[in-house]
């Protein structure tokens, strides 16, 4: 039974999951969408399904929890609003025990994502004239979203300001501009698509945002080749050209995607992959620099645990005979809202309102002092990963990916020398 199954009754699934972009993807083509709190879902590819069903054990912890498939539909209501519905895998409800999906919206209040805006549905209580009242509001801002939405593409870097006192976590739903880009090109090849398939299987993974509050996220590229061993010449070409032009050719690694909160400015800074090619190794170490500056200091506290993990994953890597990880990326992953400090000695009343402030269980674990727990380092991405295992492949490869570890050495050094540079 699948984990991101838990607690709901199975007719509830079998009318369908509505799926909504997730908000905090920063790189990579492939839509990733949110099936709910604690997990996401993806188009399924052979290659990729394959490395999650026979991954190594010891390379688990640093990849994303797999969680099963399951069937996914474009739909589209009487006003043109497209939508994507998950159901269970070939219909077959009788084998789903449960499922958890009460952390998403309430039954009488559905988000439907268009490519052109969303549009709230209610119950019968609500009045149809008042949802005819509302869709044509929708319309009216629908122009405007779309100039904004062009802009947004064309922008490499992009600050935004927010509401601190509101749920600064909501507001990535309205900012970041490479989850909207993906779930519009989604949606749009599926229409194309309509008229010969409706039905894509797709892969459910462990939201590993899920647990941050504000999750600040850099996506990084690894490894000097990046093209699979089936790419066409013309493809092949074309990422070879990529990495020679970037970082990944120098030092085995390249910016892919960004998010990051600041708290000193009340902004949050989005950085796409465009511009993560055009960094030389300086400015590589730069946004780097950035990622773990929240606007007022540099988070010195992570360096620790990051380079922990990293130092762990990259003897992982060198015993896994055969693997080559091309094109896959590398996220870390932190939260941009800090715990406050308090002292042993605090009044009561300070520590009932940190506790309150933080729905982390664990929250009193760290609140006077961060851990390891704060920081996330994972593999993603392997549609495009071989192995002598996978049978099928016509080339097979000898020892470690020299690749992808040169690039964790690069990395781990990296980010040593901002440790010593900004030592206290």
């Amino acid at each position: 039974m699948s984990p991101a199954f838990g607690a709901m009754e199975v007719e509830h699934y079998a009318k369908g999951v509505l799926l909504e972009p997730f908000v905090h993807q920063v790189g990579g083509h492939s839509c990733v969408l949110r099936f709910n709190d604690k997990t996401i879902c993806k188009p399924l590819i052979q290659r990729e399904h394959q490395f999650y069903e026979t991954l190594p054990t010891e390379m688990r912890k640093f990849t994303p929890q797999y969680e099963g498939v399951v069937s996914v539909s474009f739909e589209e209501d009487e006003d043109g609003n497209l939508c994507l519905i998950a159901y269970p895998l070939n219909g077959d409800h009788d084998n789903l025990e449960s499922i958890d999906n009460s952390d998403c919206e309430p039954k009488n209040k559905l988000l439907r994502w268009s490519n052109k805006k969303t549009v709230l549905l209610e119950n019968d209580k609500i009045t149809k004239e008042w949802v005819r009242q509302h869709r044509k509001e929708e319309k009216m801002k629908s122009h405007k979203l779309e100039e904004e939405f062009e802009w947004l593409k064309k922008s490499e870097v992009l600050y935004y300001s927010v509401e601190k006192k509101g749920n600064v976590s909501s507001q990535f739903k309205h900012h970041n501009p490479w989850s909207m880009k993906c779930h519009q090109q989604q949606l749009r090849r599926m229409k194309e698509n309509a008229k010969h398939r409706n039905q894509y299987k797709f892969i459910l993974l462990e939201n590993l945002t899920s647990r941050y509050e504000v999750p600040c996220v850099l996506d990084l590229k690894m490894g000097t080749r990046q093209h699979g061993d089936d790419a066409s010449e013309e493809k092949k070409a074309n990422q070879i050209r990529k990495c020679q032009q970037s970082t990944s050719a120098v030092i085995g690694v390249r910016v892919c995607g960004m998010q990051v909160y600041q708290t000193g400015t009340g902004q949050l800074m989005f950085m796409n992959k465009y511009h993560g090619r055009k960094l030389s190794v300086q400015g590589f170490k730069e946004a780097l620099y950035q990622f773990f500056h929240n606007g007022k200091y540099l988070r010195r506290e992570l360096f620790e645990p990051v380079i922990k993990k990293l130092t762990e994953l990259e003897s992982v890597l060198e015993k896994q005979e055969s693997y080559r990880f091309y094109s896959s990326s590398l996220l870390i992953i932190y939260d941009g809202k800090e715990l406050q400090e308090v002292t042993v000695d605090s009044d009561p009343e300070d520590l009932e309102d940190l506790s309150e402030e933080s729905s982390d269980e664990s929250a009193g674990a760290y609140a006077y002092k961060p851990t390891a727990s704060t920081v996330d380092v994972r593999m993603i991405d392997f549609a495009h990963t071989t192995c002598k295992y996978y049978g099928e492949d016509s080339v097979v490869h000898e020892g470690q990916d020299t690749g992808y570890v040169f690039g964790l050495q690069n990395l781990i050094g990296i980010i040593k020398e901002i440790r010593d540079e900004n030592s206290e």
